[in-house]
C-alpha cells in the first residue's frame, strides 16, 4: 500500500546523479580505459566500489571544493588505493567528464510527466555549470536548483534539504508538501529520514549485489517507496 498521498504533494526534490543521470557509466567511461591501460586486475564493480571510497573522503575533507575537483582528487585517491601514480591529464579527465554522462533512458519522459503535477527541484552534489550541463539531457525546467556550490556542503550534510526548506518558505509551501526522490541511501535517503522528509527510493542497481559508485548508508534507513525506473515512479506518482 503507498504511504505517500501524492494528492497531497506539490513539490518533489530530486537528486540528479545516479537518479536522473548514469552516472556510473560516466564514471566507466574514463575510469575503464585507464585501468586497462594500467593492466590493473579489476572489474568495473571495483572501480565503483574503489569510487565510492574514495569520493566521501573528498567531499568530507573540503565541503567548499568544486565539484570538478573533487572528482580529480578522487581519481587521485583512487589511483593510490590500487597502487598507480595518477597523472594531472588523468585526472582532468574524469573531473571535466560530467558534462558527457549520459541520462537513464526514462529520465526525460518521466521528469515531463511529473512536472504536470508537481514543481520539481533539484538536490544535487554538483556544481551548477555541470549541472547545466547535464539538464540539456533532462528536457524540463526545475522550478528550483540546489547544487553543493551553492551550500557549500556535500550530501549527506543537511544543507541541500535546508535550503530547499527556506525555498519552500518562500514559495509559502508547507514542507509537509515535499517528497524526495533519490537512488542513493546512503547520499539522500538517510538524512531525508533524519529531517522528517518522505523518500522515494529508484533502485537503479535493483539485482546487484554490490552499492557501485555509492557509499553504503552508515546506519539502515527505509524509504518510503521503492520503484525500480523513474518511468514506474511518475506512472504511480501521476496517477
Amino acid at each position: 500500500m503507498t504511504t505517500i498521498d501524492f494528492n497531497q504533494t506539490s513539490v518533489l526534490s530530486f537528486d540528479c546523479y545516479g537518479t536522473l543521470i548514469d552516472w556510473e557509466t560516466g564514471i566507466l567511461n574514463v575510469l575503464r580505459p585507464w585501468a586497462d591501460e594500467h593492466e590493473l586486475d579489476i572489474a568495473d564493480e571495483g572501480l565503483l566500489a574503489a569510487f565510492a571510497v574514495a569520493e566521501p573522503l573528498v567531499q568530507t575533507a573540503d565541503p567548499s571544493l568544486p565539484y570538478p575537483d573533487v572528482l580529480r582528487q578522487s581519481m587521485r585517491e583512487l589511483g593510490r588505493a590500487l597502487g598507480v601514480v595518477t597523472t594531472p591529464d588523468q585526472e582532468d579527465a574524469l573531473g571535466t567528464s560530467v558534462p558527457n554522462w549520459p541520462a537513464f533512458d526514462d529520465s526525460a519522459a518521466a521528469l515531463t510527466q511529473l512536472k504536470q503535477n508537481f514543481r520539481l527541484v533539484i538536490l544535487s552534489n554538483i556544481d551548477r555549470a555541470s549541472f547545466a550541463a547535464s539538464n540539456q539531457q533532462l528536457g524540463v525546467e526545475f522550478d528550483a536548483v540546489i547544487t553543493a556550490e551553492d551550500t557549500g556542503t556535500y550530501k549527506p550534510d543537511h544543507g541541500h534539504f535546508r535550503a530547499a526548506f527556506d525555498w519552500l518558505a518562500a514559495q509559502s509551501i508547507d514542507r509537509t508538501q515535499l517528497v524526495h526522490v533519490a537512488q542513493s541511501l546512503y547520499h539522500d535517503h538517510v538524512p531525508a529520514q533524519a529531517l522528517g522528509i518522505s523518500s522515494v527510493w529508484i533502485d537503479r542497481r535493483h539485482g546487484r549485489a554490490t552499492g557501485g559508485a555509492t557509499k553504503s548508508p552508515s546506519k539502515p534507513v527505509t524509504p518510503d517507496l521503492t520503484f525500480t525506473s523513474l518511468a514506474e515512479f511518475a506512472t504511480a506518482a501521476c496517477g
